[in-house]
């Protein structure tokens, strides 16, 4: 493990990243590795907990052995609980569990290297602007995203209120470039509008128009065509796109 030890982000700016980093690393674990994740903590196992780096790299381990730790320890022992609930009340009681440890490794820095009460404030802030591991784990984040995409698109012009129904006619898939006839039309801005502010199932950050995004045909959720490995080329020629959260689902007893 690499705990932090050796990196000590001592600015407002290094820490929200360092924050960001091991955020999506958390998420990562938590959906689109799920399977991985889930196979890894085994309820016969000793105390284990999910570590997130700055590198955006996950790992479930043991705690760390030195009392006390370099960084404050994420939750202990989240792999008994896994087979004593249904699994995705289990994803979301370590999801609630990864936001505590965040906001804990991201103040331990902040006083570590004496942040003040603006420095503070401002650290929390640009922490907030991000829906936590837990809305994007539960799909609240991308609910919300609509309600609020719904509202605005409703109070600037109703013919777009039903945008569900619109977007079934479009592809599944957003082009990273608009075509220049698109653009003339009127089409990257009106793709714009639409995910202006989706956010990503996989690393949960926001749309942008210069990147790929492709739509699981299961869930719904829109993901970066890099955070799930699919390029446009391929997007072209999937009938039915499942997202990796959607292919692994198992029955469960």
């Amino acid at each position: 493990m690499d705990g932090g030890a050796a990196y000590n982000p001592r600015t407002v700016e290094e820490v929200f990243r360092d924050f960001k980093g091991r955020r999506a690393a958390m998420i990562k674990a938590l959906t689109t590795d799920g399977e991985e994740f889930y196979k890894q903590c085994d309820p016969e196992k000793e105390n284990l907990c999910l570590y997130g780096y700055p590198s955006e790299q996950w790992e479930v381990n043991l705690p760390a052995e030195e009392v006390p730790p370099e960084l404050p320890e994420p939750a202990l022992g989240i792999n008994f609980a896994r087979d004593g609930m249904q699994e995705k009340d289990w994803l979301s009681l370590v999801a609630v569990h990864s936001d505590a440890w965040l906001l804990s490794v991201a103040f331990y820095f902040g006083a570590r290297f004496g942040f003040d009460k603006a420095d503070r404030k401002r650290l929390f802030n640009m922490i907030n602007d991000l829906p936590t591991i837990f809305e994007v784990v539960t799909g609240v984040a991308k609910k919300q995203t609509k309600e609020k995409s719904a509202v605005s698109n409703h109070s600037s012009n109703k013919s777009k209120s039903n945008s569900k129904r619109g977007s079934e006619s479009q592809p599944k898939y957003s082009k990273a470039v608009a075509a220049k006839d698109e653009v003339e039309d009127g089409l990257e801005e009106e793709d714009d509008e639409e995910h202006g502010e989706t956010l990503c199932g996989a690393c949960g950050d926001n749309y942008a128009a210069d990147e790929f995004w492709i739509c699981c045909d299961m869930c719904e959720k829109w993901f970066h065509g890099k955070c799930v490995k699919i390029t446009p080329a391929r997007a072209e020629h999937i009938k039915q796109y499942k997202c990796p959260s959607c292919s692994n689902k198992r029955a469960r007893p």
